[in-house]
């Protein structure tokens, strides 16, 4: 494992030292984030918006969660940012599982750790991630989703085409598994084709905003056959008896409310729901006063369950 002090870079967040692990051979790159004073300390391993990286969303809360006395552990996917993994820049929901296995291996390694304190914080595409991720993993104690995506294939369904759409996808992997190469669109545009259309996303993907050295404007389209197929809300029917925490905004355009709302319906208790007055998905990205009342909301349900 190598470490050492992450330079600072202008628009992103500092304070963390640089580590490597391995996942499946594959070789990630985090950010370890270590409080001030003795340990061993409870510790949070996170996973954040889709073709997001580690000096984006998921460093912006590892860091104000480390203030508060928390062990933190953001990382880049396989495939994204620093880490390894082909084809770059494509979804791969069960390797981000595995990615997540392995960064809490890592946290339980480490002196400054108490082993048997670790939770799980999912941010957008993340909150998905580490419900189901937390559901299934003995070893974490409490899941908070913050602006969380919690995919599911009914949901995807009611919303499209669905038949079409895994047909036109269908065609992209067919070409591919006959030699064909990997294709791209777009991650963020604010017209046309992308991943994530319109002016919301460009706004923090598309300018200084949520610039970073690691992120590039594409990924797969293949990935998108995984976003519309994978079961991320089925870890809260399975999460209980762990604590959950979900935050989210109040209007959301791209992680529906009636999204958080049902995957707290299918929770058990403890639970709880917090919602904040957020008019867009990216204000829980770097907006205040929102990011402050989401860290807020998650250090009290952490204090009380982990």
């Amino acid at each position: 494992m190598a470490a050492g002090r992450v330079p600072g870079r202008p628009g992103q967040h500092t304070g963390g030292m640089r580590i490597e692990f391995e996942a499946d051979g594959i070789t990630l790159v985090g950010d370890l984030r270590l409080p001030e004073g003795g340990g061993p300390r409870p510790a949070l391993v996170f996973t954040g918006p889709f073709t997001g990286v580690r000096d984006q969303v998921t460093g912006l809360y590892a860091e104000r969660l480390a203030l508060l006395g928390y062990v933190t552990l953001a990382f880049d996917h396989r495939n994204w940012g620093e880490s390894g993994g082909q084809p770059r820049r494509h979804e791969d929901p069960q390797g981000k599982l595995h990615d997540l296995r392995a960064a809490v291996s890592v946290l339980r390694s480490r002196p400054e750790v108490d082993g048997e304190r670790i939770g799980a914080v999912g941010i957008c595409l993340g909150g998905g991630y580490a419900l189901k991720f937390a559901a299934f993993d003995p070893r974490v104690k409490v899941f908070a989703g913050i602006a969380g995506a919690y995919n599911n294939p009914y949901t995807m369904r009611s919303s499209m085409d669905y038949q079409a759409a895994l047909a036109g996808l269908g065609q992209v992997l067919e070409r591919q598994d006959l030699g064909g190469p990997v294709e791209y669109l777009p991650a963020v545009a604010p017209e046309g084709e992308a991943a994530m259309p319109g002016d919301e996303p460009h706004a923090y993907y598309g300018t200084a905003r949520g610039a970073s050295p690691y992120w590039e404007n594409e990924v797969t389209r293949a990935g998108l056959r995984e976003l519309i197929t994978v079961d991320n809300m089925m870890g809260a029917d399975f999460l209980s008896p762990k604590p959950a925490l979900i935050v989210h905004g109040v209007i959301d355009r791209f992680c529906a409310p009636e999204g958080a709302e049902e995957a707290y319906r299918r929770l058990d208790e403890p639970k709880k729901l917090v919602w904040v007055d957020a008019k867009q998905h990216i204000d829980l990205y770097d907006g205040e006063p929102y990011v402050t009342q989401a860290v807020e909301a998650t250090a009290a349900f952490l204090r009380e369950h982990l």
